[in-house]
């Protein structure tokens, strides 16, 4: 897929959910509620021993559902960047910014979204060749932090990852400071919700997240 088209999907729904859990029916689920409530882009991160295995048969079902992106976070090294994107990641996330991981992503084509903490990793990761550029933690540089970077540098396209919550006044005050897109986890995915399989609970809950960035925007 063009790289453009899934930076203007990021962008356009404003929200990527992130979410990891080693049985590929749940995750599925996951997924397909995710699907129903709107979003279009999804990171399946590699936190567990069957994270590739379980990511192989997501790449597979996501060609049931139109339109839907999936990419791979929490990659640290070249080589992981190399195997999610023979399996099937249309884009990559990490924690942190990997020269090596820009050279596998940029060589495929694949965008690269790395986190960074300060003004100068995210210089430094624009100046590479990342469009989009992942502001983590969240929690802890706040939408100040956006706001601050942005005022000398409003090119800058930022997915906040970390504390970011389906309420209001949480996406306002990022979208406000002038995020992209924000990543949402644990947040959008309540363990007692998983553990009950009730999934029409995580479709309701994209759906108002979805709903309030466009209202905040």
């Amino acid at each position: 897929m063009d790289k453009q088209i899934i930076f203007d999907t990021i962008a356009g729904t404003g929200m990527v959910p992130v979410f990891y859990n080693p049985d590929i029916e749940i995750s599925k689920k996951v997924l397909k509620a995710c699907y129903d409530g709107g979003v279009r882009a999804f990171e399946f991160t590699n936190r567990g021993d069957k994270a590739a295995e379980v990511f192989a048969g997501l790449a597979q079902y996501v060609k049931d559902l139109p339109g839907m992106i999936l990419g791979v976070g929490s990659i640290s090294f070249g080589r992981d960047a190399r195997r999610f994107i023979k399996l099937g990641a249309q884009f990559v996330v990490s924690p942190q910014f990997v020269p090596d991981v820009v050279t596998v992503c940029r060589w495929r084509r694949v965008p690269y979204m790395p986190g960074c903490g300060t003004v100068s990793e995210v210089g430094r990761a624009q100046r590479a060749g990342c469009e989009v550029c992942k502001v983590f933690p969240g929690d802890v540089l706040g939408p100040a932090f956006v706001k601050a970077l942005r005022a000398p540098m409003p090119w800058s396209k930022i997915m906040v990852t970390g504390g970011v919550k389906p309420e209001k006044a949480n996406l306002e005050a990022w979208f406000k400071a002038g995020v992209t897109c924000v990543g949402m986890g644990s947040n959008l995915f309540p363990k007692d919700v998983i553990a009950a399989g009730e999934w029409d609970k995580i479709t309701e809950l994209c759906k108002n997240a979805l709903e309030i960035i466009k209202e905040v925007r």
